[in-house]
């Protein structure tokens, strides 16, 4: 971001809309946190009997309450996840659809993949019917911007609209961009965040073929298990996290419940390898320092963070490097993996992960990272084991770094 540019409005976080495999809605997300709830199991979604990997964080959701049957057969499963992520997220605010709607809300909602589940039922009936008999929707329903498109549609959102596509820091990212949206006064509201859902033969296949996946498939609910002496790779969940970001004076005047303030973004690029994470973490250095500049304060302020955290060997090394340069050895604050419940959601994984940071600093309950029973003696963070931990903080941390070298850190204060 350019060092001369001075952004004037404050940004309030005013809805929240997690779509989780431990949990649908703001209160029940909450209270499975606090839990240490389990959200991940046997795929249901398909046979995966012939897969190394066949366990997945999986939500449990009645589509039918939110979308009718016809519409919802225009639109795939991650765009499924966006709208009920969205709706919850305008109920949570307090908001009518008629109070949003107008140029001067607008959407920023990121997907690492999209329609995934839909390409692969229209693939088959391209090698099986010809392509003549492919759905008329196969396009706009697997193309990632329906996530924020559908959403502006639903609720006439003609402000800013972006889709953010920067795998697996997507709805960090999308987040980032609704925040400066706001700060620089092209709109007073944004629905931001992510959604994904690709638990598919094609994509726990593709995953699996990597070996990034675990494969502690006798016992899912332990399987994610971040910086523990023995992950084996992460658990692939499905989600979606949408929040409503709200210029702050337009949420104080209309008396709106305020969770939390965002105060800085930062996003960078590893420039190094599709897959790897450059050596030291120094791209993750970069986007917490550029989110810590732009919030203009200092390190030492954070006092949560809620990590990337796959339970993959090389992340959750790099991943504590990253924060040791960053804060300094000795001085890193709390972390904790919140994948350790849901699994990793992908591209929602920014929103769901934003979510659980904001309800953090609002409860003053800082959430753990679940089966942390083997600790690494490599990784040596305070990483909240296993039961939450009831710590009031002021100011907290939410980062997500991707295949491809793209980083996002977005900061969050208490209000």
């Amino acid at each position: 971001m350019p060092a001369n540019i001075t952004y004037m409005k404050r940004v309030a976080v005013t809805g929240l809309g997690p779509v989780t495999p431990i949990g649908v809605g703001a209160e029940e997300f909450l209270r499975a946190q606090h839990e240490v709830r389990n959200g991940i199991g046997p795929i249901t979604h398909f046979d995966a009997s012939d897969l190394t990997t066949r366990i997945a964080g999986e939500v449990d959701v009645d589509v039918s309450q939110y979308l009718e049957r016809k519409e919802a057969r225009r639109i795939d499963r991650f765009v499924h996840l966006a709208i009920i992520g969205a709706e919850l997220a305008l109920k949570d605010a307090g908001l009518t659809p008629e109070e949003v709607a107008g140029e001067r809300s607008g959407t920023a909602i990121g997907s690492g993949i999209g329609g995934l589940q839909t390409w692969e039922e229209q693939s088959k009936t391209r090698f099986d019917r010809g392509a003549m008999r492919l759905s008329p929707f196969f396009i706009p329903m697997i193309i990632a911007n329906m996530s924020s498109g559908q959403v502006a549609m639903r609720y006439q959102l003609t402000g800013p609209s972006t889709s953010i596509v920067t795998a697996c820091a997507s709805g960090s990212t999308a987040l980032a961009d609704a925040f400066h949206t706001i700060q620089r006064g092209d709109a007073d509201i944004m629905f931001t965040g992510g959604s994904e859902a690709v638990i598919t033969p094609m994509g726990i296949g593709g995953f699996a073929v990597m070996k990034a996946l675990s494969t502690r498939n006798d016992s899912p609910e332990t399987a994610s298990r971040p910086f523990t002496k023995s992950r084996d790779g992460f658990v692939a969940g499905e989600g979606a996290g949408i929040l409503i970001l709200e210029e702050f004076e337009h949420a104080r005047k209309r008396g709106a419940r305020i969770y939390a303030e965002v105060i800085g973004a930062g996003t960078s690029a590893d420039a190094y390898h599709i897959t790897a994470p450059a050596p030291g973490g120094v791209g993750a250095v970069r986007a917490v320092k550029w989110a810590l500049r732009s919030a203009k304060i200092d390190a030492s302020e954070i006092g949560y963070i809620n990590a990337h955290g796959t339970s993959t060997d090389a992340n959750d090394l790099i991943e504590t490097e990253a924060y040791k340069t960053v804060f300094g050895v000795g001085k890193v604050p709390p972390v904790s993996s919140t994948k350790s419940m849901t699994g990793h959601t992908l591209g929602a994984a920014g929103g769901v992960e934003a979510i659980a940071t904001v309800q953090a600093l609002h409860s003053g309950v800082l959430p753990p990272t679940r089966n942390y029973h083997d600790p690494d003696p490599e990784l040596d963070l305070d990483y909240i084991p296993n039961e939450p931990r009831e710590q009031q903080v002021d100011v907290a941390l939410s980062s997500n770094f991707a295949f491809g070298g793209q980083n996002a850190a977005v900061i969050f204060r208490r209000v």
